[in-house]
């Protein structure tokens, strides 16, 4: 040792030998010397002694880390002074940081030092910094990546190499398994190298009062006025509204609960939480990004390798109204997996590949989503399921004769009509259920003619006759088949009675009608869609089918007020069922399942991508309202063709003339009833 070094640790060891005896003086210089040698490397003894000299009280504090070792030789050698422990957690044998609150170790400086993290807002250890020297917490902070020694794949590493054994990722991670100590069940658990293993469902989590509630609960965050539990978190990431201060649409942050009024900006305090990828206020979902991102990135995952031709799908289900069902759709759906399969070249992006999958339900969902986004051309799906379905029912008819027959008409004369019916009027769901019908009661004659061992073409009037009495309700189905063989000669002609009229049902009462029109009107806890279609059920008499099928060009508004098209000649809505029609066919009211499109022109949306709801699903929420449709609408027709005549009446709501007759036959209307009423009308409004 030089004698300038030698000068300055005995200067030094002078400074802290002096210290050491005031703190406790049964100690010996000899023993001082030989604990304050023990320290080893001159740089040592220069940072004791300026620790010693700034705060007379870090002998007893044990802080920093090399005053916690000389105490520790000290109390070696016999000494009385404390064991140095860490003020916050009361732990013992760790580097103390000195802080003004006593010496904590470095797990607890970290917390002490804990900030907001620029990207989910918890106030969190810092762990990295982003690109702008931004905080980030452990869990939003990106880890280094190394090849796996499992995997050999450059991921995330889980478990740093040691003991011999090579870094892990987090993919390839798990945890040891074994007894948990609490539940006693085999299950990955941790501390199980320290022979206390705990599952994760066991392990011990601490409930705190939530600082905006009050709750005692588990806490999601800590901010920087204290735990939060995880509804009011997520309360407070959604909480949207006009910031006082700057009049701009912004999350409001403070202060802090639901009173808040100020944004972040404004405020002066961290942003609650940011996403990563577009910087929007949102919730992080993963990996520091909102969930709408997220969906972004999947949704491109999934459509990659299809050669762009599906980009309009990833677009579509990005812009899904509702992004967590559309990424738990993405997830977990069949329709996704036969998405996937399309893009891998496993299935053919065509109608006839996904007509033959088994699950059909998944199928009628994919195709609606190709369709709807132009990926797919358009096709009459009821008139492509009636079509297999005669192929299949026919094919299951034992004598060959018989198929041929009912080939013949099923193509010539059900089909046929079918597809006129739907090249005619341009419906979203072509009605099939009657050609079903007279297709099935044409197999049932043709085999109640084989049990009588009668040949078709000796049919007379007694079997048709049999076949109606016996046949059950649907037998007078058959009687388009019967004349359909007897224009072709292939039986005679025979006397075909109708079916007997069903006795019609009561319509609903002038009051009760009144009453339900008068709450959709004004009950604004209704949903709209549903207030609308009840007043057409109930002032109008219209079908539900025809409802449905309603689209936003069919309502106009101007200064005179609002239209309906329902049939060659638009009718003047009056108020205030003017305004409930203008805002249901307003875009920012419409309703859209996920996948579906942008700009739907269905008035009445539902869930299928591009498709309009259906008159079954409509049909169930009119009853949980109480409106009763086939009552309802024979109300409001049979008050309607008490005022106007059949030629009216048919022209306005889209009524074939033979139907508007008998409804002012039923009606007891007539032309002089309604010339005289008009007379006396100032108003000539309907």
């Amino acid at each position: 040792m030089t004698a300038a070094r030698e000068d300055t640790w005995t200067a030094g060891h002078d400074l802290v030998a002096h210290r050491v005896a005031e703190a406790d003086p049964g100690l010996s210089a000899e023993t001082i010397t030989a604990a304050v040698y023990e320290l080893g490397h001159p740089a040592a003894l220069r940072e004791l002694r300026r620790a010693l000299s700034q705060s007379p009280d870090a002998l007893r504090v044990g802080a920093p880390p090399v005053v916690g070792r000389l105490v520790t030789e000290l109390r070696a050698r016999g000494s009385v002074l404390p064991e140095p422990f860490c003020a916050r957690c009361r732990r013992t044998n760790r580097p103390l940081v000195a802080t003004g609150g006593g010496g904590v170790c470095a797990a607890c400086r970290r917390r002490q030092l804990a900030t907001a993290c620029s990207s989910c807002g918890g106030i969190k250890p810092v762990a990295g910094r982003d690109d702008d020297g931004r905080a980030l917490c452990a869990r939003c902070a990106p880890r280094p990546k190394r090849p796996c020694s499992l995997c050999g794949r450059v991921r995330v590493i889980a478990r740093r190499a040691r003991g011999g054994r090579g870094d892990v990722c987090d993919v390839c991670f798990r945890e040891p398994v074994a007894t948990c100590r609490i539940c006693r069940r085999d299950k990955p658990c941790h501390f199980v190298a320290e022979g206390r293993p705990i599952c994760l469902s066991c392990s011990p989590r601490r409930k705190l009062a939530c600082a905006h509630c009050g709750a005692i609960a588990l806490p999601s965050v800590q901010w920087s006025e204290g735990p939060v539990c995880e509804p009011c978190y997520r309360a407070a990431l959604s909480r949207r509204g006009t910031c006082v201060k700057c009049r701009r649409d912004r999350r409001l942050v403070y202060p802090p609960g639901p009173s808040a009024q100020l944004c972040a900006g404004c405020a002066g305090v961290p942003s609650l939480a940011t996403c990563r990828s577009c910087g929007a206020e949102e919730r992080p979902y993963a990996k520091g990004c909102c969930v709408r991102c997220v969906l972004a990135e999947r949704a491109r995952k999934l459509i990659d390798g299809s050669g762009g031709q599906l980009r309009a799908i990833s677009s579509a289900i990005t812009a899904a109204p509702n992004p967590y069902s559309a990424l738990n759709w993405l997830r977990s759906a069949k329709s996704a997996a036969i998405l996937g399969d399309i893009v891998s070249g496993t299935l053919p992006l065509n109608h006839e590949a996904l007509d033959e999958r088994s699950d059909t339900v998944a199928a009628e969902f994919l195709r609606h989503l190709l369709v709807a986004n132009g990926v797919l051309e358009e096709r009459d799906d009821a008139l492509a399921r009636l079509e297999t379905w005669s192929a299949i029912r026919i094919a299951a008819v034992r004598c060959p004769y018989q198929r041929r027959l009912l080939r013949s008409y099923a193509t010539w004369r059900v089909l046929r009509r079918a597809r006129l019916r739907a090249a005619a009027a341009h419906r979203p769901r072509t009605p099939t259920a009657h050609s079903r019908n007279i297709l099935m009661a044409a197999i049932a004659f043709l085999g109640f003619m084989e049990d009588r061992g009668r040949p078709f073409a000796d049919c007379s009037q007694a079997d048709i006759d049999a076949f109606l009495v016996e046949g059950g309700p649907s037998a007078h189905e058959a009687r388009d088949f019967i004349e359909w063989a007897a224009e072709r000669g292939l039986i005679g002609r025979f006397i075909l009675t109708g079916q007997a009229g069903r006795p019609q049902a009561a319509g609903l009462d002038d009051d009760t009608r009144w009453s339900i029109v008068d709450q959709l009107l004004v009950d604004e806890s209704l949903d709209l869609g549903d207030r609308v279609a009840g007043c057409l059920v109930l002032l109008y008499g219209q079908q539900l089918s025809r409802i449905v099928a309603l689209t936003r060009t069919q309502v106009s508004s101007d200064d005179d007020g609002t239209r309906l098209g329902l049939g060659p000649t638009e009718i003047r809505v009056p108020e205030p069922l003017g305004e409930l029609l203008t805002r249901l066919a307003s875009p920012g009211r419409r309703r859209r399942g996920m996948g579906s499109p942008v700009d739907t022109p269905w008035l009445f949306t539902g869930l299928h991508p591009g498709r309009p709801l259906t008159a079954s699903r409509l049909g169930e929420r009119l009853r949980r309202l109480g409106i009763g449709t086939i009552k309802g609408r024979r109300g409001a027709l049979m008050h309607l063709a008490k005022q106007l005549p059949a030629a009216v009446l048919a022209e306005l709501l889209n009524l074939q003339p033979s139907t508007a007759c008998h409804w002012v036959e039923l009606a007891g209307g007539d032309w002089t009833r309604y010339a005289a009423e008009i007379a006396r009308r100032a108003d000539r409004e309907l």
